[in-house]
């Protein structure tokens, strides 16, 4: 990792942040926007979803951290809400432009992140749950990798080779 982060406790995450940051590109590279949309007779969540549900996670998260800044497909991901039938859901090529604006900005502040905020409980009032911010880093940092496996298996559904890593 190029920097160090101001706690110990988020270097692990900000390794896997990195890794993240690049895997979502290389998940989505060349899949098209029509079959990002293919659910295959199922009720998965599809490529289009995961990739902006990813984005928005991002920016809720950079929120969290003081950045004032919304994923132009806020009012559809927003408070978490599931996959829509029939919703227009943004082009890969827009979320992977806007991923690029958020990451670096919310890299900065999680490496500038200090012991004490780390400890800060946060309140979800849409979930009436609470947690330190810690943990919600810890969720964040799990769900994208398994938002990222999932995009990967449906590249493989969907008849594309596999993600690469590099």
């Amino acid at each position: 990792m190029k920097d160090k982060p101001l706690s110990n406790r988020i270097y692990g995450f900000m390794v896997l942040y990195d890794m993240h940051t690049t895997f979502y590109h290389n998940v989505l590279e060349g899949i098209s926007d029509a079959d990002a949309l293919q659910r295959l007779e199922t009720k998965a969540n599809h490529v289009a979803w995961l990739a902006g549900s990813l984005l928005q996670e991002r920016f809720d998260l950079a929120n969290l951290l003081g950045i004032s800044l919304k994923a132009s497909s806020n009012e559809l991901f927003k408070n978490h809400q599931g996959i829509k039938d029939g919703a227009a859901y943004p082009k890969l090529s827009e979320c992977r432009t806007e991923w690029e604006v958020i990451s670096p900005l919310l890299r900065e502040k999680l490496l500038a992140v200090t012991e004490e905020e780390l400890d800060n409980v946060i309140d979800f009032e849409v979930e009436q749950m609470s947690f330190p911010l810690f943990d919600v880093l810890s969720f964040n940092t799990y769900r994208e990798a398994n938002c990222i496996g999932q995009i990967a298996l449906w590249r493989r559904l969907l008849g594309y080779e596999a993600m690469k890593y590099m």
